[in-house]
């Protein structure tokens, strides 16, 4: 019994010390005054400010444009090398699975810093300035790996001879690949976009370091205004964007969580028969 209770005390004191800053954020975002320690009433003035800048307007705009199009190629690349690296070898599918990893497992600076030093040099050849296209470039890589590793899975769980049997059918192997390989990867493919478009909302440390003036993102925006003070709007933005990004990690996680109750009704299925 006191063991039970020492145990939820410790998880309530983690998750009270995890989520009480964000409380308490979103908490003020909704304070009239703009005192960060005195609440004197509810209102939504601030987040009506916040869609009359026109600083955060063109921020919001660059964050969902970069988030959509850096996912959306992303995934095209990313699938179609989740579905070379399946086909390996074993030795040789180690080697680029650790390569894979490599990204992720790198701190945001070093990668930052390492894409904006080869930005610069290859600007030195070509005219190419930092700013709108080199952020999209870097959001594209770092999102890569991270739809390899979604869509790897579902081509473990795929039956192998289903691609054998379309090509002894008579289709060809883009028709194959369209109607039998990319259907059954379907889930592990939304996986990814969902979680590009997360990261990608999120970053800021690869942003800073490969954006150029005039071009910044919502999380760049919230760091300058930041720095002159914390304002109520930073508050309100704050909460919008921590509102997206939970969003889309519930229909991640619900979309997990049906897909494992499909994949064991199948297995389940399977076992009657």
């Amino acid at each position: 019994m006191v063991k039970k209770i020492i145990m939820k005390s410790y998880l309530g004191l983690i998750l009270l010390f995890m989520y009480l800053p964000i409380v308490v954020l979103i908490a003020f975002s909704f304070n009239k005054s703009k005192s960060r320690g005195n609440w004197t009433g509810f209102t939504l003035k601030w987040y009506g400010e916040l869609f009359r800048n026109s600083q955060i307007k063109d921020a919001l705009y660059n964050t969902i444009v970069i988030a959509l199009l850096s996912s959306i190629i992303a995934v095209v690349i990313g699938t179609l090398a989740a579905i070379g690296i399946h086909s390996m070898k074993k030795a040789k599918k180690t080697a680029v699975m650790n390569l894979t990893y490599l990204p992720v497992l790198n701190p945001d600076i070093v990668t930052g810093v390492s894409l904006m030093l080869m930005f610069v040099f290859i600007g030195t050849f070509v005219k190419m300035q930092m700013g709108f296209f080199t952020m999209l470039l870097a959001h594209v890589t770092f999102n890569i790996p991270y739809v390899i590793l979604s869509v790897l899975p579902k081509l473990k769980q795929m039956n192998s001879n289903l691609y054998e049997a379309a090509l002894d059918l008579g289709a060809s192997s883009s028709y194959a690949l369209r109607k039998v390989i990319i259907p059954e990867i379907m889930p592990g493919i939304v996986s990814g976009f969902l979680m590009a478009i997360t990261l990608s909302i999120d970053d800021f440390v690869i942003s800073y370091f490969t954006t150029g003036s005039g071009v910044s993102n919502l999380s760049i925006t919230i760091y300058s205004m930041a720095r002159t003070g914390v304002k109520p709007t930073i508050n309100a933005l704050s909460t919008l964007m921590f509102g997206g990004v939970l969003l889309l990690l519930f229909i991640i996680n619900i979309r997990s969580d049906r897909e494992e109750k499909k994949r064991k009704s199948i297995k389940t299925g399977g076992m009657e028969v």
